[in-house]
């Protein structure tokens, strides 16, 4: 699965990934915090997931906290929030919506 249809999945469904076309089209070119500044926490958060870039997790982490008044204190409690744990490996197909 590629970096940009994990960032903008919707959902899966089997071996396929459901992705969001007009948001991958729209904001595709943004890099996880620059996202996450926008309020695409969870398209932020896949980017960062997909990179392993600690850092970056938990700046998300920081950011969601600030503009929610949310206080997630870890990446794996983010993790939880927008249950996304990691990247799927089994996924062959992707599905443009």
């Amino acid at each position: 699965m590629k970096r940009i249809d994990f960032m903008f999945a919707i959902g899966y469904q089997g071996v396929s990934a459901i992705v969001d076309k007009h948001a991958k089209n729209q904001y595709g070119k943004l890099s996880p915090l620059e996202l996450a500044e926008k309020g695409f926490f969870k398209s932020a958060f896949c980017g960062a997931l997909y990179d392993d870039d600690s850092s970056e997790l938990s700046s998300i982490v920081e950011i969601y906290n600030k503009m929610s008044g949310d206080t997630v204190t870890s990446v794996d409690s983010m993790k939880r929030l927008l249950g996304v744990f990691s990247v799927p490996v089994d996924i062959s197909k992707v599905i443009y919506v």
